[in-house]
């Protein structure tokens, strides 16, 4: 099983899971480990939810 690990960074807020002991850095500084179940809640509000969901288009509504 491939041990999973969750990071956040410090000063941007940006959370990403990674595999393997390698910690990610952002904004030029090593990120803070975290639970994985926090980086797996979804984010606050839709506009946010959209860059990170991979399965269809969103509707934006300009269709007729």
């Amino acid at each position: 099983m491939i041990e999973k690990r969750g990071y956040e960074c410090e000063i941007c807020g940006h959370k990403e899971i990674v595999t393997g002991n390698k910690v990610p850095q952002c904004c030029r500084t090593p990120m803070k480990q975290i639970p994985v179940e926090a980086c797996m809640k979804p984010p606050a509000d839709a506009e946010s939810a959209r860059t990170r969901d991979d399965d269809e288009a969103c509707d934006d509504f300009r269709g007729g």
